[in-house]
Parts: structure tokens; sequence; C-alpha cells
């Protein structure tokens, strides 16, 4: 009898790599050739819409450029009272209350914001408007013409 000098296999514990990047070079130029065939959607954005006259009462909340906000009573020239956020809402339903008009519900809430500050703080202000029950809120938008 014979014995045979031969060694047992091991099993090898490593990923071979090489089928993986064959696949990726693969896609790497499939990519690169169809981009430049792709040609750029168009995106849709909604239009501002204009109200055929402004309201005569309304309250007004203007966000500065240091993100301080000032709510005031219409188009009053008087200086509104600088807040902050968390009493936003209080102030708006003091305001809508306090208007000619009757019904607080029916005052709208305008909006103005400097241009230079975060869009975040807009939309935690009419947030803040919305859980808070105010009904009519909008954006005030200047055109240049």
């Amino acid at each position: 009898m014979a014995t045979s000098s031969r060694r047992p296999r091991r099993t090898k514990n490593e990923i071979n790599m090489v089928p993986f990047i064959d696949v990726m070079l693969v896609l790497l130029i499939i990519f690169m050739v169809t981009a430049p065939l792709i040609s750029p959607s168009q995106i849709d954005l909604p239009s501002v819409g204009q109200a055929n006259a402004q309201p005569k009462d309304f309250v007004q909340v203007i966000i500065d450029k240091d993100e301080g906000i000032e709510v005031r009573e219409g188009l009053s020239n008087k200086d509104g009272r600088s807040i902050k956020m968390t009493q936003l809402a209080d102030e708006v339903r003091k305001l809508q209350a306090a208007s000619e008009g009757g019904e607080a519900d029916k005052v709208p809430v305008v909006i103005s914001a400097d241009k230079g500050i975060k869009y975040e703080t807009v939309v935690k202000a009419m947030d803040t408007l919305q859980r808070a029950g105010v009904q009519r809120v909008g954006l005030s938008v200047q055109t240049t013409r």
C-alpha cells in the first residue's frame, strides 16, 4: 500500500473581486455612452396667482434679513411689534380679533420676507400659523417689471 503525500485542499475564505470589477466597468461604460443621449427634462414650476384687489383688512407678518419677525395690522405706517416665532400665532390672533372686519377667521394673513433669508424660516412661520388654526395665509410677492 502506497500512501500518497498529497495535502488536503484548503478552502479559500476570500471573495474573488475580479467578476465584480468586470461588471462595474461594463456598467460604467454603458452609463458613459448613454449619458450624452439623455436630454435634460423640463420642470413645470407653479405660477403665482394674483388677487383682483388687495384686501382692506389683513395682518402683515414681516420677516427681515436677520430673521426677526414683525407683525402689524394691514398697511399701517406705524411700526409693528417685534416678536419671536413662538409668539407669532398669539399675536396674529390678537390682531385678527381687533380688525374691523368682524370675524377673525376671515381676516387674511400676508407674509412678506426678505429675499436673503432661508425659505425654511418662511415655511416655519406658515406652519406655526396653520397649526394655530389660521385659515387664510398668503405670501407677498414682489414682481420685477
